[in-house]
C-alpha cells in the first residue's frame, strides 16, 4: 500500500497539469515566433512570449532541434486530429476538406525556416518528414474520400498530389503580391462538381 497521502497525490498532479501548460505554451509561442522570425529566432524571445524563463524552455527541450521537431510534431497531431472532428461537424464533407485545408495551410506557412534546419546534422529531424506524411496523408485521404462519396469532388484525387500542390503553392516567400490562399482556392473549386441547377 502506498504511503503517499491524499494531498501529496494532488500536488503531485497539479505540478504534472501546471508542466503540461508550460510545455504547450512554449509549443505555441515557438510556433508564433517561427511564422515571423523564422526558427532561428532568439530562445528568449520564445520564452518572453511564452510569458515564462529561459530555463523553462531547456528544461522542456536541451536543444534548438528538440523544440522545432516538438513544435512540428505538435502541428501535425492537432492538423491530423481535425480532420474527423471537422468532418463531423461541418455541414458537408467538402467544407471540412476545405477547412482542414486551411489548417493545413496555417501549419505550412509556420514551416518558416525548417527545411534549412533540416538540412543540418541533427537526428531530430531524420523521422519527422515520415511522420508528417504518416499522420496527415490517412486524414487528408479521408476527407476526399467522405466528399467524393457524397458527390462533392470527382473520384480519384490522390491526397499525396493535393498535399504536394498544396505545400508548392505555398512556397512564394515575402512576396507582398503573393497570396497562395487565392491560388489554394482556385485548386478546390476546380476539384469540386457543380452543383445541379
Amino acid at each position: 500500500m502506498s504511503s503517499e497521502s491524499p494531498s501529496g497525490k494532488s500536488s503531485a498532479r497539479s505540478k504534472r497539469a501546471d508542466a503540461t501548460r508550460n510545455r504547450e505554451a512554449l509549443l505555441a509561442a515557438a510556433a508564433e515566433v517561427f511564422v515571423t522570425a523564422g526558427v532561428d529566432a532568439p530562445i528568449r524571445r520564445i520564452a518572453a512570449e511564452a510569458g515564462v524563463g529561459t530555463g523553462t524552455i531547456y528544461r522542456h527541450f536541451p536543444t534548438r532541434a528538440d523544440l522545432i521537431t516538438a513544435v512540428y510534431r505538435h502541428q501535425i497531431e492537432e492538423c491530423a486530429q481535425a480532420g474527423p472532428r471537422l468532418l463531423a461537424d461541418a455541414g458537408s464533407p467538402f467544407t471540412a476538406l476545405r477547412r482542414w485545408i486551411d489548417l493545413f495551410v496555417d501549419f505550412l506557412v509556420t514551416k518558416h525556416g525548417l527545411a534549412d534546419a533540416m538540412q543540418s546534422d541533427s537526428s531530430a529531424f531524420a523521422a519527422l518528414h515520415g511522420h508528417f506524411l504518416d499522420r496527415l496523408l490517412p486524414v487528408c485521404a479521408q476527407l476526399l474520400d467522405a466528399a467524393a462519396a457524397a458527390g462533392e469532388i470527382g473520384a480519384g484525387t490522390q491526397p499525396y498530389e493535393l498535399m504536394r500542390g498544396i505545400g508548392n503553392l505555398c512556397i512564394g516567400g515575402a512576396d507582398p503580391q503573393y497570396d497562395p490562399r487565392r491560388l489554394i482556392d482556385l485548386l478546390l473549386h476546380g476539384l469540386q462538381h457543380p452543383r445541379p441547377a
